[in-house]
Formats: C-alpha cells, structure tokens, sequence
C-alpha cells in the first residue's frame, strides 16, 4: 500500500468535516465482527450495477477509506477507483433496513436494491420486505441515522 505525502494527509483532513455531510452514506463501512472483512463480505460493488453481483477476487482488491474492496476484474476495480461514491453502498453497506431503524447490522450481500443510483443492502428476507414497505422514507431515517455515524 501507498504511503499519502503529508500534504495531502493534511488536505484530507481538513476537507473530512467538510465532505463527509454532503456524502454521509459512504465514509465508513461494515467491516465484520473482527474489524477486518472486506467490504460487502468481498462482493464487487461495481458488479451489482449489472443486475448480477459477483464474488471479488482477493488478488484484484483496492482500499478505499480504510477498507479492502475486491472485484471480478481489474475493468471493475478500475471502474470503481474512478468513482466510488457511485459504487459504494449507502450507509457504509450495513443493512439499510437497520439504518432506517436507528441502528447497524452486518448486510447480506445478496439481499440488495438500486435506488436512484445508488446500492442498498439488507441483511434478511424480513428486513428487505420491511424496507421495501416505505423506501423513500427508510431512506431518509437512514440518512438521518447515518448521518449520526459518520459525525462520531
């Protein structure tokens, strides 16, 4: 990995406060129990925007914000690096049903939506129906939810 040079260590966080309320969903992630796990249990986030999500390859991987993202292909994780926060999931890619409900759970990565561009996860049947019963309005609790997350 790549070290920053301190003056772009520097610009990043100056620019943290104020970046992160305009992109709340995307500044930190689900990185399992032990603090380790790639993101989205290793699927390809650009993979989902094809209607099929993939499993990552842990030899095609890129860190993002502190987590290990992995992808299909190299097209993939190219595609990714040029625009994240178009392939990232909202909320850090825990559950968005949890997120509307005030709280964090760990998401199946099988069990997601795209809403206006944007990757949703849920981490259960149950949760993706309950989610799906109000979306525009789980998703503004979520935003309003994660929003506190990301302010921590």
């Amino acid at each position: 990995m790549s070290r920053l040079s301190p003056r772009l260590a520097l610009l990043i966080a100056l620019l943290a406060p104020v970046v992160a309320p305009v992109y709340p969903a995307i500044a930190i992630g689900w990185q399992g129990a032990d603090a380790n796990e790639p993101a989205i249990s290793g699927y390809d986030p650009v993979s989902y925007a094809s209607g099929k999500p993939l499993p990552g390859d842990p030899a095609i991987a890129h860190v993002w914000q502190g987590i290990s993202w992995r992808f299909a292909s190299a097209a993939n994780r190219a595609a990714f690096i040029a625009d994240p926060a178009r392939y990232a999931p909202q909320f850090g890619g825990h559950c968005a049903w949890a997120a509307s409900d005030g709280r964090l759970a760990k998401p199946d990565p099988t069990i997601w939506h795209i809403v206006d561009g944007k990757l949703y996860l849920n981490c259960s049947p149950a949760a993706d129906a309950k989610w799906l019963a109000d979306v525009p309005g789980n998703i503004a609790r979520g935003n309003a939810f994660w929003a506190t997350q990301v302010a921590k």
